[in-house]
């Protein structure tokens, strides 16, 4: 039992043991594909590192600035139908997603004219459109100066590799391009590498953005038809003439 235990131990450490040194193995490779491929490597890194934090605060903001739409607008539906417009405002202030924002600025005109709620929705749209966009342009940009500045790296790499087979030994000419070659091709593979997970990034992100925004012109026109619609049933109805014989039955007893 004893050796069965002891056997266990040591099995488990020559385990741990290996995957350390595959993570030192790894970590010293990585540092040499750094290095190969020389300054232009850093370059791509430190862009490639501002991609990501944008992404990141994006992805934050966009998952703070969305809701659940249709939830909302019926909530707000609901209120308005039984006129506790006080009531959806309330619903609409609990929540700092856009959404919310331009409903309640629609809401705090109802007692206006159609046009008047039309005006209050679409300035407050406006004002709420570039938060939602903001900084998407930068991701577009990182992706195609991380490819661009790949291959430049690729291209100095080359120079730099010909111009030394130029004074080199006729029989390591070949070896020696070959290898140069190799190493040029790591600014390259970077690049790319960068700028595809970044473009994933700003595609998804775009989507999400577009569903925000979409949402958000959506329910804010059906809130203004809700709105118009209610106000003009409800001068219908003030407006409704009294039938006769009513007429005739109030008038006797007034007398």
């Amino acid at each position: 039992m004893e050796n069965e235990i002891a056997q266990q131990t040591v099995n488990a450490a020559q385990a741990a043991a290996t995957a350390a040194a595959t993570d030192t193995s790894f970590i010293k490779s990585l540092a040499v594909f750094m290095d190969e491929g020389g300054i232009f490597m850093w370059i791509i890194l430190v862009i490639w590192t501002f991609g990501i934090a944008i992404a990141v605060e994006r992805v934050k903001s966009l998952l703070s600035y969305d809701v659940d739409g249709a939830g909302l607008m019926n909530m707000v539906k609901k209120n308005v139908m039984v006129n506790d417009v006080q009531k959806a405002i309330q619903s609409c202030s609990n929540s700092k997603a856009l959404l919310p924002m331009v409903l309640k600025s629609g809401l705090k005109r109802a007692n206006q004219s159609k046009e008047q709620i039309s005006d209050a929705v679409e300035a407050t749209i406006l004002e709420v459109s570039p938060k939602v966009e903001k900084r998407m342009g930068y991701l577009g940009l990182i992706a195609n100066v991380s490819t661009l500045i790949g291959l430049l790296g690729t291209i100095y790499g080359l120079i730099e590799s010909f111009a030394a087979v130029a004074t080199a030994d006729p029989a390591s000419k070949a070896k020696l391009l070959a290898l140069g070659i190799s190493k040029a091709m790591n600014t390259t593979a970077l690049g790319l590498v960068s700028a595809i997970s970044i473009m994933v990034v700003h595609s998804i992100l775009t989507s999400k953005s577009d569903k925000i925004l979409g949402e958000v012109e959506e329910y804010a026109i059906k809130l203004i038809d809700l709105l118009g619609t209610k106000k003009h049933a409800g001068q219908a109805g003030s407006s409704a003439p009294v039938p006769q014989g009513a007429a005739a039955q109030k008038n006797d007893e007034a007398a």
